[in-house]
This record gives C-alpha cells, sequence and structure tokens, in this order.
C-alpha cells in the first residue's frame, strides 16, 4: 500500500527550483481539486446506499488501485466484486493486499451506514473463495437493516484520515497513544501490537528500509509501481488511482524531462537514486511501528485485517498521529522470501502478519485522489 508522492522532491536541486521559479505555471500547481471531489461529495448522496458508498470508496487500500465493484440490488441490498484488473500480480501474487483493502471499504461502509441508522450485514465469499485468487465470484454481500446500528465514534475522523507518507518529525510518540491505537486494531479475533523507540523499533526501521531496497530493484515488482505512476496534476485528473507525483517540482521534472517513468525504472538514473535517498529518510523517521497478525486461513480473515486497520488508522487521525503502511516485507514474491521470513520470525509468533506499519507526528497532506462513485457502480 506504498504511495511516492515525495519521490524526487529533491532531484534536479536548484535547477529545478530555479526553473519552477521562472515559470509561474509550474510554480502555482499543486494538486489536482477534480480527484479530490470524491472526498468533497462524501455523505452527499439522497439515497443512504450511495451516501455510505461515497465514505467507503475513501478506504486506503494498495497502491491506491481502488478494486471495488458495487452492484446495487433492490432497496436494501448490494454486493461488492473486485475489479480484477486492478490487483498488483507483481508484488500481491495472491491478491491478499487486494483483499485487505475490499476490508476496509467494508469497514467504512458499515460505519457510514450505521451514522443513517442502517444495521449492514456483510456476508464475505457468498459464493465461495480461492485463497490462491481472487475471481468473479463476489467478494461480500451486503444487507441493510433500517435501526439497530449506533454510529460509531471513529467515523468523526473518516474525512481527515490519511496513509501519512511523509518524513515525520524527530520525536517519540507517547506509550499511552501507541495503546490506543493497538487496542483499535484487536477486532475480528486480530492480534494488534505496537512497539515505541527502542531496540525493537530500530531493528524495523533497518528491516523495512531493507526490503524497499529489494522492492525498488526487483525489475518486476518495481515497473509494477512505475507503471502506475500519474506525474504531474492533468495525469493524476485523468486517472485519479495509482501513485500520484503532483507539485512544481515534479512539473518541472516532467517538463524538463528528468522526471519520467523510464527514469524511474532506470537504477542507474539520478531520478532512481536520489529517489531511494528520500525513501531511506522517511524510513529512518519511523520511531514506532505496528502489525497485525491472524492465522490467515480464508480470505474472511483477510477482509477483517483490512477492516481492523482501518479502524487503527481513524484512532491515529484521532490523536494527531500519522501512520504510514510499509508492508513490502509481508509481500509473497520469490525475492522478498528472505525479508518475508525475517520480519515473520520477528514479529509473528508463529502467524501471518497482515500489516505492517510505521507511526509518527508528520505535516498535513492533502487527501489521495480517488475515482468517484459512478467508477464504482456495476
Amino acid at each position: 500500500m506504498t504511495s511516492r508522492r515525495n519521490v524526487l522532491k529533491l532531484i534536479g536541486g536548484g535547477v529545478v527550483v530555479a526553473a519552477a521559479a521562472g515559470a509561474g505555471f509550474v510554480a502555482t500547481s499543486g494538486p489536482s481539486e477534480a480527484a479530490r471531489d470524491p472526498w468533497r461529495k462524501a455523505g452527499k448522496y439522497a439515497e443512504f446506499r450511495r451516501r455510505a458508498l461515497s465514505f467507503a470508496l475513501l478506504a486506503p487500500n494498495p497502491h491506491n488501485r481502488q478494486p471495488w465493484r458495487v452492484r446495487l440490488e433492490g432497496e436494501n441490498a448490494l454486493t461488492l466484486y473486485c475489479d480484477l484488473g486492478r490487483r498488483l500480480p507483481a508484488t500481491d501474487p495472491f491478491d491478499r493486499q487486494i483483499t485487505i483493502g475490499c476490508g476496509a471499504f467494508l469497514e467504512l461502509l458499515v460505519q457510514a451506514a450505521a451514522q443513517d441508522g442502517y444495521l449492514a450485514t456483510i456476508t464475505p465469499f457468498p459464493e465461495g473463495e480461492d485463497l490462491k485468487t481472487l475471481d468473479q465470484r463476489p467478494v461480500a454481500h451486503v444487507s441493510f437493516t433500517k435501526g439497530g446500528a449506533s454510529p460509531e465514534p471513529l467515523f468523526a475522523h473518516v474525512l481527515a484520515r490519511r496513509s501519512n507518507k511523509e518524513i515525520y518529525e524527530p520525536r517519540d510518540v507517547p506509550a499511552d497513544a501507541l495503546q490506543q491505537i493497538a487496542e483499535a486494531g484487536r477486532v475480528f479475533s486480530l492480534s494488534s501490537d505496537t512497539v515505541g523507540n527502542n531496540n525493537l523499533a530500530a531493528r524495523l526501521r533497518d528491516l523495512t528500509w531493507r526490503a524497499h531496497l529489494k522492492e525498488v530493484t526487483t525489475p518486476a515488482a518495481n515497473q509494477e509501481s512505475v507503471d502506475l505512476m500519474r506525474i504531474g496534476a492533468a495525469e493524476v485528473a485523468a486517472n485519479p488511482d495509482g501513485i500520484e507525483l503532483e507539485g512544481p517540482i515534479f512539473e518541472a521534472g516532467r517538463l524538463l524531462g528528468f522526471m519520467t517513468r523510464e527514469t524511474m525504472a532506470d537504477p542507474s538514473s539520478t531520478a532512481f537514486q536520489q529517489g531511494l535517498e528520500l525513501y531511506r529518510s522517511m524510513a529512518m523517521s519511523g520511531r514506532a511501528f505496528g502489525w497485525i497478525v491472524n492465522d490467515n486461513q480464508s480470505r474472511i480473515e483477510q477482509i477483517n485485517a483490512g477492516r481492523a486497520y482501518v479502524r487503527l488508522n481513524l484512532k491515529a487521525t484521532s490523536l494527531g498521529l500519522g501512520i504510514h503502511p510499509w508492508s513490502q516485507s509481508l509481500q509473497e514474491y520469490a525475492e522478498m522470501k528472505d525479508l518475508y521470513r525475517e520480519v515473520h520470525d520477528l514479529l509473528a509468533g508463529g502467524r501471518r502478519i497482515q500489516m505492517l506499519y510505521r507511526i509518527g507526528y508528520g505535516p498535513q497532506i492533502t487527501p489521495t485522489p480517488r475515482r468517484g462513485l459512478d467508477a464504482h457502480l456495476v
């Protein structure tokens, strides 16, 4: 679920800054407003299911693929499917992370429906499941019953929720805040733990950095990310998904020709090398970490991991903290196997780590682009 909104912020140094300063249309260019329109429209639909869905599509999900397709049924039900063209076969070969993203979507759907007094009952994988791959069968059927649902306090933070991928401030996270975040993830039989700035956190800083390095130096894995980069506000507006790279530096780099998908895929390029340095700074700024664990015996457990993760994300938001999924070491492709084993030996206790994330104090950031409700309706 890693973005690269900061990649290449420093590339070109003064040359790029000077170029941007000399071209007003570049210097004033910022994030695409159109790509954030779904955040402003959330909750502003007349029909209650559409109202709930408009919040659900704001859920965190891997590489911002937004892999959700919904069929409205009758007056009080819907079915969720995976958009199979939005999977990540190189880094998520068994669709585990995509399924977690579907779980996050369902949790926000449940919470949003409860705001309107509707109890949302989820039946996961009503036509069966395959742990090796998602297919045409439904991910979940959801029925709504008026009454019987109380508002969820965490929902108050849904529009402020972010995956904060910035460099965090050099200050520790209080132990009581870490405890509250961990407790928010202890639902649906998941184990949820956090750690502050101690020796374990230092090991996790090093491990998550090495896992990132492994991913970007594995050609197929890195190319999967590169193909999903949206460079500049115009590309983001045209395709409000994937990995957004916006702002004057990116616009200048695009215009000057060194900020391209080709340079981002080339380990010998300046763009690639300075991107690495920025990500290393991000990894080293993580003074606290959290993780959630279950047995991973079914797709339902992956759905539950997504539901738990978005809950703890909302709790962190309520505490003024940023969290950033840093789960490359959890991915199941061959080149990652040694780091996968290392992180599980360190944290899992014989179970499966579903999410690993850093926690800290980051700057305020804009919402991630979203495709809008109509794009998700069958």
